[in-house]
C-alpha cells in the first residue's frame, strides 16, 4: 500500500484526483441539470422522476457515498493546490507579460482561472445551502409538509432569499466549470494541440449553459411560470 500512498500524496496523484474527480463532479451537474429541467416539462413528469429516483434507496445511497467522496476529495486537494502554489510563489508582480511585447495584462483581471478557489469556496456554501433546503428542509418542515417534489422546489426557489441565492451560486458554478472542465482534461494528460482549442470552447459552452440552466428556475419561479405547467 505504500505505492498507494506514495501516489496519493505525490504531485502527479494530486493532479489525477482533482481532474478525475472535476470530471465525475461536471458529469454529475449535467444528470442533475437534465433531472431538473424535467420541471418544465410538467408536474407529472417531474414527480414521476423524482418517485423513481427515490424508490431505490440502495443504488441512491451509494450515488450519494461516490457524490459526497468525490466532493471530499476534489475540496481537499484544491485547499492543498493553493496553499502550494502561494508558496510557491515567492515573489508577487503586480503584472504579467503577454506574449506580445506591446502589452502587459494585469494580474487583477479575475479570468477564471484566476478564481477558481474562491469560486470553489462560494460553490461549497452553495452547496451547504442546497443540501440545507431540498434534504434536510432545515427552516421549512411546515411549509413541506405533504407536498409533492415538484411543488417542493416551487416553494424553496420562490422564495426571494433561496431564489437569490440559487441564482448567484448557479452562475458562480457556471464560472467555475468553464475553467474546470478544461482543467480536468489537462490534469488528465488528455490535452492535445489538435484538440485543446476545441476543448476550451466546449468547456465555455458548458459553463454557460449550467450558470442558464440552472440559474433558470429562480427566475422561472418568480415570474409565475411553473404554476402553468
Amino acid at each position: 500500500m505504500n505505492w498507494l500512498k506514495a501516489f496519493l500524496f505525490s504531485s502527479v496523484g494530486r493532479k489525477y484526483l482533482m481532474g478525475a474527480t472535476g470530471l465525475f463532479l461536471c458529469f454529475f451537474l449535467v444528470v442533475h441539470l437534465v433531472g431538473n429541467l424535467l420541471l418544465y416539462v410538467g408536474k407529472e413528469t417531474y414527480n414521476e422522476y423524482a418517485h423513481k429516483l427515490h424508490s431505490n434507496p440502495e443504488f441512491l445511497v451509494l450515488a450519494e457515498v461516490l457524490l459526497y467522496t468525490a466532493f471530499a476529495v476534489h475540496i481537499a486537494y484544491g485547499v492543498c493546490l493553493q496553499f502550494q502554489n502561494r508558496a510557491a510563489r515567492q515573489e508577487r508582480y503586480a503584472f504579467q507579460q503577454s506574449k506580445r511585447s506591446d502589452r502587459v495584462l494585469s494580474q487583477a483581471v479575475p479570468t477564471p482561472d484566476k478564481t477558481m478557489f474562491l469560486t470553489g469556496l462560494i460553490i461549497l456554501f452553495f452547496l451547504s445551502w442546497h443540501l440545507s433546503d431540498f434534504k434536510f428542509e432545515i427552516g421549512w418542515r411546515e411549509a413541506l409538509e405533504n407536498v409533492d417534489p415538484f411543488s417542493k422546489a416551487r416553494i424553496i426557489v420562490s422564495n426571494v432569499t433561496r431564489g437569490l441565492i440559487y441564482f448567484v451560486g448557479s452562475v458562480v458554478l457556471g464560472v467555475h466549470v468553464s475553467h474546470g472542465l478544461q482543467s480536468s482534461f489537462q490534469s488528465l494528460g488528455l490535452n492535445h494541440p489538435k484538440y485543446t482549442p476545441t476543448i476550451r470552447r466546449l468547456s465555455l459552452i458548458f459553463g454557460v449553459v449550467v450558470a442558464l440552466g440552472f440559474g433558470s428556475f429562480p427566475v422561472m419561479a418568480w415570474i409565475g411560470s411553473w404554476g402553468r405547467l
